[in-house]
């Protein structure tokens, strides 16, 4: 326990120091993402990594809290997906290209003693869309990050009931190196987390989903395992459909996301953000209640219900994909001048 809150509190810290640290080098080297109004450098999720495998590893090699069975291989197989998303983040690599490294990943730690080979697959799947979901995640400030805090502590929280404490203290460093991170990451934004940070992030948290569910029939992991990413899939979702009406690409980067809507229908960025993490939170509980047994996984329908209602009516209030251009004084001038013509 006490090992534990040492952890978190070293890895916020350390987080928030870093972010701050890698800031000048990502705009020295123009490691941006020009999305924005404003470039934006993304080694935040660089420093979420590093803090992350940092303490883990400290833990591990000291013996104070080995990471358990399984848990340091995960942990390392989040860390090559990072690797492989900070390529992305410097060189700009197809999609085609992540997804097979996050399959390949996902296929080395699921346990498929446990899960048997059909699930096994499943649970690779599984792992490979939420890591991309969660990417998606990263296109609001502070979206990703505050999304990522309440779900590690949710699958921490299933960790703990299965008595897998390494795997719960792990995950408790994640939600307090995201936290650091944040520090940075609120609007207005200094620095990002880039596919190297969501994707390290929605791989450890969906396998660690993974784990905790092992053994476990496949009804009621479902109903967990849904209501723990509900946000991250409500979004990828959303797109999915938003692009499938409008005939746009569906790996063509555009402003059709959760957070992206909610500001068009007046909610501020900072009001987007934190009603999207108390969308998280309340659906983080019901997942944890239905896997501590608490609650049937019946209840997990009423959080699908929920967000396939708000993906339905985003999609169709056929809010414009684009946001509308800023009008320039010129452009005001002229209209006067025709008006008054």
């Amino acid at each position: 326990m006490l090992y534990g809150i040492a952890a978190a509190t070293a890895a916020l810290l350390l987080a928030a120091v870093l972010a701050a640290v890698f800031r000048a080098p990502a705009l020295r080297a123009g490691i941006l993402d020009r999305r924005w109004q404003r470039p934006l450098p993304l080694l935040g999720g660089l420093a979420v990594v590093a803090v992350t495998c940092l303490v883990a590893g400290v833990g591990e090699w000291s013996r104070v809290a080995p990471l358990g069975e399984g848990v340091g291989d995960l942990l390392t197989a989040a860390a090559a997906v990072a690797g492989l998303g900070l390529v992305a983040d410097v060189w700009r690599l197809r999609t085609r290209v992540l997804v097979a490294g996050t399959v390949v990943a996902a296929a080395w730690v699921v346990p498929y003693d446990e899960t048997g080979v059909p699930g096994g697959m499943l649970a690779v799947g599984w792992i490979v869309l939420a890591s991309l979901a969660f990417k998606g995640l990263d296109h609001a400030d502070g979206l990703a990050g505050t999304v990522g805090v309440v779900t590690a502590f949710g699958v921490g929280a299933c960790a703990a009931a299965e008595v897998m404490d390494g795997l719960a203290v792990l995950l408790s460093v994640v939600a307090a190196a995201l936290t650091g991170f944040l520090m940075h990451n609120w609007h207005p934004a200094r620095i990002g987390l880039g596919a190297c940070g969501s994707l390290f992030t929605g791989f450890l948290l969906s396998s660690a989903v993974v784990f905790t569910r092992a053994g476990y029939e496949l009804g009621p992991s479902v109903a967990v395992v849904f209501c723990l990413s509900a946000v991250a899939v409500a979004d990828a979702l959303l797109v999915v459909l938003a692009r499938t009406v409008a005939r746009r690409p569906l790996l063509r980067r555009g402003p059709d996301h959760l957070a992206h809507r909610l500001r068009r229908l007046g909610l501020t960025p900072q009001g987007s953000v934190v009603l999207l993490g108390a969308a998280s939170f309340s659906s983080v509980l019901v997942g944890v209640l239905v896997h501590a047994g608490w609650t049937g996984s019946r209840a997990a329908l009423w959080v699908a219900g929920g967000a396939v209602l708000v993906v339905l009516v985003l999609v169709l209030l056929r809010s414009p994909a684009q946001p509308p251009r800023p009008t320039t004084s010129t452009q005001v001038s002229g209209r006067l001048r025709v008006r008054n013509g």
